[in-house]
This record gives C-alpha cells, sequence and structure tokens, in this order.
C-alpha cells in the first residue's frame, strides 16, 4: 500500500509528457494546413482587431436633447377668425425637448360654455326618457340628464350637461390647415458624454460656426452635419409623404448615432442622423391626435375654444459607443488568438508519414514508448 502511494507521488512529481512534433513531407496537407493558418490569421487581424476592434474598450454614451421650432403658418376659419400661428401655438409641449409634437391639423369647437345640450346622434340617439340613464357613458361628452329631446326635426338624442355646444370631429379638415408645417425647421443640440473615456462633444462640431448655422439646412448628403432640419425633409427621408402624415398625424422617430474611435483625434467623432416612419397603416385609430382648450370669460361666464389636435410626433433617440485603447481586451484577444492557433496546430488522429503510409494511435504509442526508453537510458 505504501509502495503504491510513493509510485503515484513520485510518478506525479517527476514526471511529465509533452506533445511529439511529426514532420509531414506531403504537398496537399502542407498547403492544406498552410491554408488553414492563413485563415486563421486573416480572421485574427482583419475581424477581431481591424472590424471588431478587439484591442478596445468600449463606453457607452450618457446623452441630452434641446431642440427648437422656426416656422409660421396662417389659416382662416369662420370658427375662429383669421390666425397667426408660430411655434408657442404649435408646438406641445412648448419648451421642446427629445419627445415634442407639431400641429398640423385640427378641429375647433368655438364658444363652448357649461350647460344643457343634446348629445351627438351617432353616440346616443333615443325614442323615449328610458333609453338615456341618468349617468355618464364612455362615448358621452357629458351627463346625461335622463331626457330625451329633439336634436333635429327628425332625431332626438338623449340631453347632458357638458360643454355646450358638443364637439364634433367627424369631418377632419382636408387638406391639412397647417400644411405649412413641411416648411418649419428644427433645430437640434445634442450633448452627449463617455464618462469612462472622460470624453464630452455635442452635434455642433468645429466645421458648425454661427454664421454656418444661419444659414445651412441638413441634407444627408450635401450637408450632413447641419443640426438644422425641414420637417418635410425628415418626413421625406423616413419614407412617408408629408401631406398624408399631416392630414390626421403620426410619428417619426430622428435617431442620432455616435461611432467614435476615440484613439484618434476627437474632432473625428462626428454624429449621424438616421430617420424612421413608426406609423403603421393600421385603419383603426390612425394617426396621433389629442385635445387641447383656450379658456376665456365673456360677461362673466367662463368659456372655452376645444381644439382636437392632429400633429406628428417627433422622438429623439440618442444611439452610440466610444471605443479606446486598453492593455487588458488587448492582450486578451491576442490569447485567444493565439489558442486558435493552438487548436489549429493540434494533429489529426491520422498522422501520414513520409513514405504516405498511415500510423494509427497503437503505432503512435509504440512510437513514443521507444522513443521514451531511448531517453531513459541515456
Amino acid at each position: 500500500m505504501g509502495q503504491k502511494m510513493k509510485e503515484k507521488v513520485s510518478s506525479f512529481l517527476f514526471e511529465y509528457d509533452t506533445p511529439r512534433m511529426v514532420l509531414v513531407r506531403d504537398k496537399k496537407v502542407g498547403l492544406t494546413f498552410r491554408m488553414i493558418q492563413l485563415g486563421v490569421l486573416a480572421y485574427i487581424i482583419g475581424w477581431v482587431f481591424v472590424y471588431e476592434k478587439g484591442y478596445q474598450t468600449v463606453d457607452g454614451i450618457i446623452s441630452s436633447v434641446s431642440v427648437k421650432i422656426k416656422g409660421l403658418a396662417v389659416t382662416d376659419l369662420p370658427s375662429i377668425g383669421t390666425e397667426i400661428w408660430d411655434a408657442v401655438d404649435y408646438v406641445f409641449p412648448p419648451q421642446g425637448d427629445s419627445s415634442f409634437v407639431v400641429m398640423t391639423n385640427f378641429i375647433t369647437t368655438a364658444d363652448q360654455k357649461m350647460g344643457y345640450c343634446n348629445e351627438l346622434p351617432d353616440v346616443a340617439p333615443c325614442k323615449t326618457n328610458d333609453d338615456c340613464t341618468i349617468t355618464a357613458f364612455r362615448q358621452s361628452q357629458g351627463v346625461m340628464t335622463g331626457n330625451c329631446t329633439p336634436y333635429d326635426n327628425k332625431t332626438k338624442t338623449c340631453q347632458i350637461y357638458a360643454w355646450c355646444p358638443v364637439e364634433n370631429d367627424f369631418n377632419v379638415p382636408k387638406p391639412p390647415l397647417l400644411s405649412q408645417a413641411e416648411n418649419f425647421t428644427l433645430f437640434i443640440k445634442n450633448s452627449i458624454s463617455f464618462p469612462r473615456h472622460g470624453v464630452t462633444r455635442q452635434n455642433l462640431v468645429e466645421s458648425v460656426t454661427s454664421n454656418y448655422l444661419k444659414k445651412c439646412v441638413y441634407h444627408k448628403e450635401n450637408d450632413p452635419l447641419c443640426p438644422v432640419f425641414r420637417l418635410g425633409y425628415i418626413v421625406e427621408q423616413s419614407g412617408r409623404n408629408f401631406s398624408e402624415l399631416a392630414y390626421k398625424g403620426g410619428t417619426i422617430s430622428i435617431v442620432i448615432d455616435w461611432q467614435c474611435d476615440l484613439d484618434w483625434p476627437v474632432r473625428y467623432c462626428k454624429p449621424t442622423y438616421e430617420f424612421h416612419g413608426l406609423q403603421d397603416e393600421n385603419k383603426v385609430s390612425q394617426g396621433f391626435n389629442f385635445r387641447h382648450a383656450r379658456y376665456y370669460k365673456e360677461d362673466g361666464v367662463s368659456k372655452r375654444t376645444l381644439f382636437k389636435v392632429f400633429g406628428i410626433r417627433f422622438d429623439i433617440l440618442v444611439n452610440g459607443q466610444g471605443g479606446k485603447f486598453d492593455i487588458i481586451p488587448t492582450m486578451t484577444t491576442i490569447g485567444s488568438g493565439i489558442g486558435i492557433f493552438g487548436v489549429d496546430s493540434q494533429e489529426k488522429e491520422e498522422v501520414y508519414s513520409q513514405n504516405g503510409q498511415q500510423l494509427n494511435s497503437s503505432s503512435s504509442e509504440n512510437v513514443y514508448d521507444t522513443q521514451l526508453n531511448t531517453y531513459k537510458s541515456c
């Protein structure tokens, strides 16, 4: 028992094995082997190092966005008269951040005041008072009083207590009332930071000066760094038609992408812009809309003008990453490459001798034992 333990300990401490090197003189095998090595080398250098930049540490971005919109539109409607619309009137919210709406169409219901009036025939038709339950329900614009009263000479509807007259939004103006919005301009100011690398950057790059900013308008090919965008061009680049989108509203995303190699001077870190239409063609609940009101008093009575607003919602998304040289991923990548070469260099189960004869595993063991015994006897 003690002798066996001693042999095991001795074997563990004083014996080791090494891979056996075999010289193969075969043109096909040699050429195949070198081609595999060349492919592995091309993968490590071309893909891992050059394309994927495996020698860099990558950092995500922290971002802030602010916007300003400029442009004027004029409407002349019987309900509200002639009006001039500027950014204060058609941008929601007025401060303008990474998500905002530009009004392109609307329905007005003027001079509403609290009182009793009839609901619309499509919402609450009736024949007797029994058809009008004293309650509020989902489609109604007010609270039912329980009375069925004439809406016109032919129709009766339930009476409600609400802001009267009630809104009738079945006829959306076409063409859009603010079709001039196509030529409004959007100024985007984007500030980013790569905190791990201590780098900050703005989309107002070195080539963007005050004089340049007053005149430039973004174009994908001719002026890709200008931060001033025409709304019509944004919609066009998203693959949508502005007039169709402005009719009932929709959603557009503006993607600012920063892909920066911070081993180069920071002036080469520049943004690119992409535009995507996010509205599908579903006929149910088309477009984008909401309501807001202008409140006022007339002869001591509170009144309002109700607007059902159709608009284009813009969502600004900022993506990106910055890579910079780091010794740790560099050594890790080199080690992985060496490991791949090691796997590539492993002998197959069948080894070709100089004479083209195959040596099976048992004959390989015999060669190894013979060489080992020769080594021990020296």
